[in-house]
């Protein structure tokens, strides 16, 4: 070994993905300092980050252009200049939830509502049954809705917790934004149906339903009501971009890190899967994103930065 601490190249078994929160309205992402937090647990990202699973067939495109500039007679070149800066990014989810689908479409993506009987169909779900409110007392991981509301849910149901549309345009949904609505809607439930603030009931008692893991929003506010749910949709072609913090962790064997930390990132591609075979003649469907870094300022130096690579020994 040199004494400059030369390593061997990391070999590394598998990528895997955290993603945090952009603050829409204010153009805010979520800063990741591997300085300070480089040697976080992988089963305990710091908080606001959320653990996403593993990923496959993470790879990186960089689209930066860069040019010479050319002076005298002849032309020679005296120094080179970046005249663009783009980077790509493209991988598959390993598994399917709530978080992974919305940020495999980049849109938004729709809570099935449970529906009253006979409502007119909708592709992405009727008139849902009346949202329960929320009494005193409830959190992120525990609701309280009393012992009448509760015997309408049922254990490992999924449920949706927001607040009512009322008329409001813009971004919309606590925690993260889950739509921006241009013109105002009639549908009360319609925050609710595209809300991140999602979990599943682990247990019911004494009308209380425990969550399975805390709700993305953190505790409920008092005008947030709860929604039961079937399940999830997402719809190829409608306007909302989905944009998110990235973070990326590659552990080699000796204990060593690639981190590649996005702060800004919004889907580059349509919805689509992954096809894997499988064992038994099955075929695995991956959920495929393909992302576009877009730009922040380097609070060290002010440059424009979309992607930031850090390496963290062991």
């Amino acid at each position: 070994m040199s004494e400059t601490m030369d390593v061997v190249s990391p070999a590394i078994r598998r990528v895997r993905a955290y993603f945090a929160p952009v603050n829409r309205a204010t153009g805010a992402p979520t800063i990741f300092d591997p300085a300070q937090s480089g040697a976080f647990s992988l089963d305990a990202p710091p908080a606001p980050w959320i653990d996403l699973g593993w990923i496959k067939n993470f790879k990186r495109t960089s689209g930066t252009k860069i040019d010479a500039v050319r002076t005298g007679a002849p032309s020679v070149t005296q120094k080179q200049a970046r005249t663009d800066i783009d980077a790509t990014l493209e991988f598959a989810f390993e598994s399917w939830s709530k978080l992974q689908l919305s940020l495999a479409c980049g849109t938004q993506q729709m809570n099935l509502l449970k529906t009253a009987n006979g409502v007119t169909s909708a592709g992405s779900g009727g008139t849902a049954i009346a949202a329960t409110p929320l009494l005193t007392g409830s959190t992120a991981s525990v609701l309280q809705v009393g012992t009448d509301a509760a015997a309408a849910f049922s254990v490992g149901e999924l449920v949706a917790v927001d607040v009512d549309y009322a008329s409001t345009t813009g971004f919309v949904g606590s925690g993260v934004s889950g739509a921006y609505v241009k013109a105002a809607l009639t549908d009360v439930d319609y925050i609710r149906r595209i809300t991140l603030n999602v979990a599943r009931i682990a247990a019911i008692h004494s009308g209380t339903l425990t969550l399975e893991a805390p709700l993305l929003a953190g505790a409920p506010t008092s005008a947030m009501k709860v929604s039961a749910m079937t399940g999830f949709c997402d719809r190829e072609g409608s306007t909302f971009f989905q944009e998110w913090s990235a973070l990326f962790v590659g552990e080699g064997q000796q204990g060593e890190r690639v981190i590649w930390h996005y702060p800004r990132l919004q889907s580059l591609a349509g919805v689509a899967e992954a096809v894997a075979a499988s064992s038994g003649g099955y075929e695995a469907l991956r959920l495929a994103g393909a992302y576009r870094a877009l730009p922040v300022k380097d609070a060290v130096d002010g440059e424009t930065v979309v992607c930031f690579r850090s390496y963290v020994a062991a």
